[in-house]
């Protein structure tokens, strides 16, 4: 299975970043200010949208004081229930922008792979996957036990879905806001959330590409993934796409909306191919050496008026193609 081809033509204006953030008072405020500095220097237009998701620790407090330096920062509180799926949920809910990051609290993620999802985002994709696991990709520090787990994991739905990606679960991507409301409603509450997301942007019919990314590991705090709480996670809302896909009969699949840029568009390329058929000429034959009859034989017979009759087709007059559905082949052609 293929991905389509980038199709959106609608411009972007401002980025969304989305950070869930439970007990991250160690890390949140370098992973907000690096992010928000890398942002700034590209001009891109952005607002951090900050999930305290349930903190006990002073990252709500943290968070008040950073939105009080960087105006872009905008810390916001799921009032539950609780998980990590709906707390990306809620942000998604509180987003301005028209286009949106999923990123991580801990610093795991670098900043100055936002920028280049920005550009691809721009580029008319209408989701950018970041792999790990591809050349110019890589990971610092990963746990073995994890990396085991993952690779077996991305290679189940690899296999399950037929599709040129290597790493569903890492939650770091990047999507338009069409392509996040085409996915709703989301089921996941949970770190499953980082699997149905994609799943439901492939299995939907929107666009899609990969590019490598880096990844370390965290430098402070905890990290809230349970892989003996998740397994039966993943599958659930695995086999759940994958029966979206075969059994849905297309009725969850995005609807290419025909936009007047769309459509201008095709026309000129129509205009385009009918200039292109109106101006073709068939090049002409190169004109049969006279070289007379051999010895023993003789002339050969003339028609009326002189000619030879072996005298090659003529294909002297230009063939033209005419760009009307009841026109009629072109004299001398030679295919009539």
């Amino acid at each position: 299975m293929k991905p389509p081809l980038p199709t959106s033509t609608a411009p972007l204006h401002l980025l969304s970043v989305v950070i869930p953030a439970r007990n991250e008072s160690g890390c949140v405020a370098a992973t907000v200010e690096h992010l928000h500095l890398e942002l700034r220097m590209h001009g891109i237009a952005h607002e951090i949208v900050v999930v305290d998701d349930g903190s006990t620790d002073t990252t709500w407090s943290l968070l008040q004081e950073i939105q009080t330096r960087i105006p872009e920062c905008r810390p916001i509180q799921n009032p539950g229930p609780h998980g990590f799926g709906r707390a990306i949920t809620y942000g998604f809910n509180h987003i301005h922008g028209d286009a949106v990051v999923v990123m991580m609290a801990d610093e795991s993620d670098d900043c100055r792979d936002v920028v280049r999802y920005w550009e691809m985002l721009c580029g008319g994709w209408d989701a950018v996957f970041g792999s790990r696991f591809i050349r110019g990709g890589g990971v610092i520090d990963y746990p073995g036990h994890k990396l085991l787990f993952n690779r077996l994991a991305n290679l189940f739905l690899r296999l399950l879905f037929r599709v040129p990606l290597n790493d569903f679960t890492n939650a770091f991507k990047a999507y338009r806001r069409t392509a996040i409301e085409g996915c709703r409603p989301f089921l996941s509450p949970h770190f499953n959330l980082t699997v149905e997301l994609p799943l439901k942007t492939i299995v939907r019919g929107y666009s899609w590409t990969v590019i490598p990314i880096t990844w370390r590991n965290r430098r402070a705090g905890e990290s809230k993934l349970k892989i003996t709480e998740m397994g039966s996670r993943y599958l659930f809302i695995a086999l759940y796409c994958w029966l979206e896909k075969y059994f849905s009969r297309g009725d969850y699949r995005a609807k290419q909306e025909t936009t007047p840029e769309r459509t201008r568009e095709a026309l000129c390329t129509l205009h385009q191919m009918v200039q292109n058929y109106s101006n073709f000429t068939e090049p002409a034959l190169p004109a049969a050496r006279s070289t007379g009859p051999r010895s023993g034989e003789s002339s050969p017979p003339t028609l009326a008026g002189g000619s030879p009759a072996t005298e090659p087709f003529s294909t002297s007059e230009p063939v033209t193609v005419s760009s009307s559905t009841t026109s009629q082949p072109a004299k001398n052609s030679p295919w009539t």
